[in-house]
């Protein structure tokens, strides 16, 4: 089965005085960007970026694929709870790290690693960044 999803932004101004706005198609979300957004951390402006926004997309496909393949398994997962940190240097992005918990009673953990590796290298987003390292340091709760 297919799945189309869209987005859309629109930039206005030059790079570093400018600002953009950057939409999803379902309308679930908008947001501001700038320059200042995007390249400095420290920024807190209320504005996002597109690395947070791969980050937070990341986080999401992984959480709901791991929960499947522990679904198939056989472990009804309580919570699974993934943030995603997004390295950009010199205009790329670096590495991503995934920091997940999970409640899975039941579970051991050679299967539960098993499943967050696979996971790592199965979910669509991972697949689609493929080119980029990722870790995935994930918990047992």
């Amino acid at each position: 089965m297919a799945t189309i999803s869209k987005a859309e932004a629109v930039w206005e101004g030059d790079l570093k005085g400018g600002n953009g706005k950057m939409k999803l198609g379902s309308g679930a979300y908008e947001g501001a960007y700038t320059w200042k957004s995007r390249f400095d951390t420290g920024a807190g402006d209320g504005f996002t970026n597109p690395e947070e926004l791969i980050g937070a997309a990341h986080a999401g496909c992984y959480s709901m694929h791991l929960g499947n393949q522990l679904d198939k398994a056989g472990f009804k997962a309580e919570s699974i709870t993934t943030s995603a940190t997004v390295n950009m240097d010199a205009g790329t992005i670096t590495n991503i790290t995934l920091d997940t918990e999970v409640k899975a009673p039941g579970i051991d953990q050679a299967k539960f690693d098993e499943l967050v590796q696979f996971s790592k290298e199965n979910c669509p987003v991972s697949k689609a960044l493929a080119s980029t390292p990722i870790t995935v340091n994930a918990t047992l709760k």
